[in-house]
C-alpha cells in the first residue's frame, strides 16, 4: 500500500510521560482504570465519555463487557428508548 506514514508506536501508558489517552483514562475513572497488562479494555461513548474499563483477566466476550457494548449500541441507535435486555 506504499504507507508512510506510522503504523503504530510504543507508548507509555502510566506515569508522568503516559499518552495522554491514559492519562484522561485516568483521571476521569482513578489509578484503578489504569492498565496492568496488556490486553486491558476500554469502552468510550459516542459522547467521548469513559463507559467502561476491564482489566486483562476479563475476557472480551465476558458478558460485563458484552452488556456494556449492547446498552452503548442502544443508545446510539435508539436515544431516549428503554434498553432491550439481551438474552
Amino acid at each position: 500500500y506504499d504507507v508512510t506514514f506510522p503504523m503504530t508506536s510504543k507508548q507509555k501508558v502510566i506515569g508522568p510521560e503516559a499518552h495522554p489517552l491514559y492519562k484522561w483514562i485516568v483521571a476521569e475513572a482513578g489509578e484503578g482504570a489504569a492498565p496492568k497488562w496488556n490486553f486491558h479494555k476500554y469502552l468510550i461513548g459516542k459522547d467521548g465519555s469513559l463507559q467502561g474499563a476491564w482489566p486483562s483477566r476479563v475476557r472480551p466476550v465476558a458478558s460485563e463487557i458484552t452488556s456494556a457494548i449492547e446498552v452503548a449500541l442502544w443508545e446510539f441507535f435508539a436515544p431516549g428508548k428503554a434498553v432491550v435486555p439481551s438474552e
